[in-house]
C-alpha cells in the first residue's frame, strides 16, 4: 500500500510577506532572537509561532491574535 501526505487542515497556512514582517516585528519587540515555523491556525484563529527563542536560550510557543499581532499566549517548551 501506498503511502499518502495528509493535506494541511483547511485554514492553517503561512504569513504573506506583510503579515511575517509585522509578526517578526511584534516578536522581536517581546524580545525574542530568532524562531522556527510561523503559521495561521484556523483553531482560534491564532498565529502560532513555533520554538521562539529568548536570549538565554528558552524556547517558546506563541499565539498572536491575527488582526493585532499582540502575543496572547506564551507557553514554555522543555
Amino acid at each position: 500500500a501506498a503511502l499518502v501526505a495528509a493535506p494541511p487542515a483547511l485554514g492553517d497556512r503561512a504569513p504573506t510577506a506583510t503579515e511575517a514582517a509585522a509578526i517578526e516585528k511584534a516578536v522581536r519587540a517581546a524580545g525574542f532572537v530568532s524562531w522556527e515555523e510561523v503559521e495561521l491556525d484556523d483553531d482560534g484563529p491564532y498565529w502560532e509561532v513555533d520554538d521562539a527563542r529568548m536570549p538565554d536560550g528558552k524556547r517558546y510557543d506563541l499565539k498572536l491574535r491575527p488582526s493585532t499581532y499582540e502575543i496572547v499566549k506564551r507557553e514554555l517548551e522543555d
